[in-house]
């Protein structure tokens, strides 16, 4: 079969598919690029998702390009915005026109005679396979298993009478209306799921085995408003970025005072519907993701009493809802199963180095965005304590930084190696259920720079725009 050959070949049409095809255009502009996605329409997870409320869980000032600044007032936007947002960049900056849907990558090999990448891959709609061939290769598919979430077995599940809903599988027709709803889960997801279906549903239960730290905050941000009439879009986002960085910071180094902020602020909205049980976690803040309630729709939701919060955990399932381990019944006409992510890295896809196939688990990450061992394949790694986005724009940009090098002093592979001596950490550093149950199959962080992830955008920024390609670690011939 005859294969089709690029520059680069970028694989994702979502939020970091498209950085890494702006980067590579501005910065490579001699080059030629395609941009291939499985799904038939850009957006990656915000087209997949379709669940009621489905929005950003940061704001969009940072979780926007720096390249097109966010121009909405709401710095928290739905869905639909979002799609606007990828679809405007695509096409303002000539992205379209290199991006073909329905196809779906299985195996990339790496030869190092030719130094090149072989991509195989199958159309979705089955008119049979393509490979493509590029120097190199851009992995911007994401982090979860788009075919599947992560549903744990409960007992007696198929007693239940009514419908069980996944947020990944959201069917259009969904009907909660006038239902009472039990939604399992305390994460991000079952957090903007509850507001959002209480308006209809007759109740929502948020049902949780411990509780999660929640943050209001209004959906316009006065300040960065402001700040934005003044000085501009860059200005506002500057104000997410330091106020994000500020609280982050301080969360982690004073815990108890910042556990004690965020519950207090929950209890002030509450007032007498406030129960300490259900929103004091056993982890400090930033463990885990603080989940972001714009214009506190949770807390009104529960004020209401459209919607409330019980931690407990499931004995099993009964023909009208839930039994709990205190015993207690859950009544349900509705179970919506928002028990997280299956976590995939690379998108399930085989990695294969000279005949070797890569073991994820075995894999170091260097400066974020590329393999040990594994040349000219860049990955996408965003932060965890803050906006996706803004790393992903760092390591896209610095891997057109790294192959302009390259073509300057002639080299045909870069590859990062990996000291005997390293010692390893998780990727992630959060302990939440998705990332926990999946880090014994995920690549590991290393104990010292260039090998360590650093969770501050500043400290990336100037690193990655000054430091030097010859690190020690990255090899080039």
């Amino acid at each position: 079969m005859q294969s089709e050959h690029y520059d680069a070949l970028i694989i994702g049409g979502g939020i970091s598919g498209l950085s890494a095809a702006y980067h590579f255009s501005t910065e490579c502009p001699s080059k030629t690029y395609k941009l291939i996605e499985r799904r038939d329409n850009m957006g990656g997870t915000w087209d997949l998702f379709n669940y009621p409320g489905i929005r950003s869980d940061s704001d969009m000032y940072t979780f926007g390009y720096s390249f097109k600044p966010w121009a909405d007032k709401e710095s928290i936007a739905k869905k639909e915005k979002i799609l606007d947002y990828l679809k405007e960049t695509a096409d303002e900056f000539d992205i379209r026109q290199h991006m073909e849907f329905g196809l779906q990558s299985q195996r990339c090999e790496w030869d190092s005679e030719t130094a090149l990448w072989t991509v195989h891959t199958n159309a979705t709609d089955g008119s049979g396979s393509r490979i493509f061939t590029c120097r190199f290769l851009f992995m911007c598919v994401g982090y979860y298993n788009y075919d599947a979430g992560y549903t744990p077995e409960f007992t007696d599940q198929d007693k239940f009478k009514g419908e069980i809903l996944h947020p990944q599988f959201w069917p259009e027709d969904a009907d909660y209306a006038d239902k009472n709803v039990v939604i399992i889960g305390s994460g991000a997801t079952a957090v903007t799921m509850v507001p959002s279906m209480a308006d209809k549903a007759e109740h929502v239960t948020m049902l949780q085995r411990s509780p999660t730290y929640m943050g209001s905050k209004p959906a316009e941000d006065p300040i960065a408003n402001r700040l934005g009439r003044w000085f501009g879009d860059w200005a506002a986002r500057w104000w997410f970025i330091l106020s994000s960085m500020f609280i982050y910071a301080y969360c982690q180094a004073f815990p108890d005072k910042a556990k004690k902020a965020i519950i207090a602020d929950i209890e002030k909205l509450l007032g007498d519907k406030f129960d300490a049980k259900h929103f004091t976690p056993d982890y400090d803040p930033w463990d885990q993701r603080v989940c972001l309630c714009p214009d506190a729709d949770f807390f009104q939701a529960m004020k209401a009493d459209k919607a409330s919060v019980v931690t407990d955990h499931i004995d099993r399932f009964t023909e009208e809802g839930i039994l709990l381990k205190s015993g207690d019944t859950l009544p349900a006409d509705m179970i919506v199963t928002a028990t997280g992510l299956d976590m995939m890295f690379l998108g399930g896809m085989d990695v294969v180095v000279d005949g070797q196939t890569s073991d994820p688990a075995d894999v170091f990450v260097y400066k974020g965005f590329m393999c040990n061992d594994t040349p000219n394949m860049f990955i996408s790694v965003g932060y965890t304590n803050a906006s996706w986005t803004l790393k992903v724009d760092l390591t896209n940009k610095y891997a057109c930084r790294l192959i302009n090098h390259m073509d300057k002093k002639g080299h045909r592979m870069c590859v990062p190696r990996v000291p005997a001596d390293i010692q390893e950490e998780p990727l992630l550093d959060l302990n939440s259920g998705y990332i926990t149950r999946a880090a014994h199959r995920l690549p590991k962080q290393g104990d010292r720079v260039p090998w360590k992830l650093y969770q501050n955008y500043i400290y990336d920024k100037f690193t990655l725009k000054f430091s030097s390609m010859h690190d020690g670690a990255m090899e080039f011939s």
